[in-house]
């Protein structure tokens, strides 16, 4: 395990539009802030989205098992925002997504995650740490890596 401690900065609030794409909203957000390492959460509609439910396979690499969602639907979802190797903010987002007569479905909503009618943001900003996401050479994945702690015991 590694960790670091480190302190909230800012809270956004945020309310994406119809059809307005999740990820790069949240993205675009977190750049424009400069926002290097946050927790997010997101509540309201999405009108579609392909979601990683597990993985397919998981050797000799591990494949991810896409599922389709097609709302639109009500969700609810908690992430975490850091930057990669391009020091640009990347979400990683898990969220509940439902909808009537469906069974719901749990899991990374990517492929196109676009909003139905409304979806607040809270994106709270960490500061204090030295964390990014750096691709592992043994499962291709881009994983977070807490480098050193950057505030002072107190």
């Amino acid at each position: 395990m590694e960790y670091a401690v480190g302190k909230a900065g800012r809270i956004i609030a945020a309310r994406l539009f119809e059809g307005e794409s999740l990820y790069e909203s949240i993205e675009s957000i977190a750049e424009k802030e400069d926002i290097k390492a946050a927790a997010v959460l997101i509540t309201g509609g999405i009108r579609k989205a392909s979601v990683v439910v597990g993985p397919k396979t998981e050797t000799p690499k591990i494949v991810a098992e896409f599922h389709p969602f097609t709302g639109p639907g009500e969700a609810f979802g908690v992430g975490t925002l850091y930057c990669d190797e391009d020091n640009k903010p990347k979400l990683h987002l898990h969220a509940g997504l439902g909808k009537l007569n469906e069974s719901p479905m749990v899991g990374c909503p990517r492929g196109g995650a676009s909003v139905f009618l409304i979806l607040e943001i809270t994106i709270i900003e960490i500061l204090g740490i030295d964390a990014k996401r750096i691709t592992d050479p043994q499962t291709g994945f881009k994983l977070l890596q807490i480098k050193k702690i950057i505030t002072e015991k107190k």
